[in-house]
């Protein structure tokens, strides 16, 4: 899949004809078609290492599972600082660079697995250009996953829930830890059930930033019986100070794992999201797809008959 620039315009552009050709090429999803919204995955920070490594993968995950998405990353710094660099933008810049342009208003995916301060803004800013933007990206059985392999990296939980054999260092209880206050934490909870149910094990949920949440969790998971209670956090890192994943591990001297970062699922989860936002096709739409697939099959064919020498013979 190419894209064509289009001068002043951060967002990439799908064209007709743009599909790479070659017998071991992927297909692209019928869902995305000529002409669809590009996908702006929304950053709740500033750029950084930290953020532009994390998002950089998690595109490219949604690229390869789906080639015909075209995709960029917009920033929404929450402290007002503008995005800097020659490739990176803020969420209003690719809205208004598409608008400018005369394109379909991108679908906006907050990079989020659940309620945040800055959708509010977000929201907002959508509004002005008539953008669409998703839900968040949870609570979801992926995420659960997620978590659970975080768990398993650090020598918190089994990898797999089959496995009958024990891990001295394993939690018997998890506090799940995210940001957005106390509605995050609500909505963690529903992850939760579904991570204690791979785990056998209490699962409780927390925000790291609201005072004392994370300490009365593990004091409750403590209190009901636990005796080696683990940190699990629910974020994926951009948007949350990771002094706070610190400073919770510190006070209630519980081990933690990692952030979900740019796990595999959290990639296709964006990927999803995007495409239950597109425009449900009309059957023509869907018959001409199917009609121009077809045509380009038929001549990927020939064209390949003809290389091994299977073309018609000239008498």
């Amino acid at each position: 899949m190419s894209t064509a620039a289009i001068p002043g315009a951060p967002l990439p552009v799908r064209t007709p004809g743009s599909r790479a050709r070659g017998r071991h090429r992927r297909p692209e999803r019928p869902e995305i078609r000529t002409g669809s919204p590009a996908l702006v995955l929304a950053v709740p920070a500033t750029p950084g290492p930290e953020s532009r490594s994390v998002v950089e993968e998690l595109l490219s995950i949604v690229r390869s599972e789906h080639t015909g998405v075209q995709a960029a990353v917009g920033y929404l710094p929450t402290d007002g600082t503008a995005a800097g660099g020659t490739e990176e933008y803020t969420v209003a810049d690719l809205l208004a660079a598409a608008a400018e342009a005369g394109l379909p208003m991108p679908v906006v995916v907050p990079l989020v697995p659940g309620p945040h301060d800055f959708l509010t803004g977000l929201h907002a800013l959508a509004a002005e250009y008539g953008a669409t933007v998703t839900s968040a990206l949870g609570p979801h059985p992926l995420l659960a996953e997620a978590v659970h392999v975080r768990l398993s990296e650090a020598g918190l939980a089994r990898a797999d829930r089959a496995r009958l054999f024990a891990i001295a260092t394993a939690a018997d209880g998890v506090v799940l830890t995210t940001v957005g206050g106390e509605d995050a934490a609500a909505a963690a909870g529903i992850t939760g059930v579904l991570l204690a149910a791979r785990l056998a094990v209490p699962v409780v949920s927390a925000a790291l930033d609201v005072p004392g949440s994370v300490a009365a969790a593990v004091n409750h998971l403590k209190e009901t019986g636990s005796q080696r209670p683990a940190l699990a956090p629910l974020v994926i890192g951009p948007e949350a100070d990771s002094e706070l994943l610190a400073t919770a591990a510190e006070e209630t001297g519980c081990p933690s794992a990692a952030p979900l970062g740019a796990y595999p699922t959290v990639g296709q989860l964006i990927a999803s999201t995007y495409l239950a936002a597109l425009p449900t096709p009309t059957a023509e739409e869907l018959a001409e797809a199917e009609e121009a697939a077809a045509t380009a099959g038929a001549g990927e064919g020939s064209r390949r008959a003809h290389a091994a020498g299977e073309g018609p013979v000239e008498g």
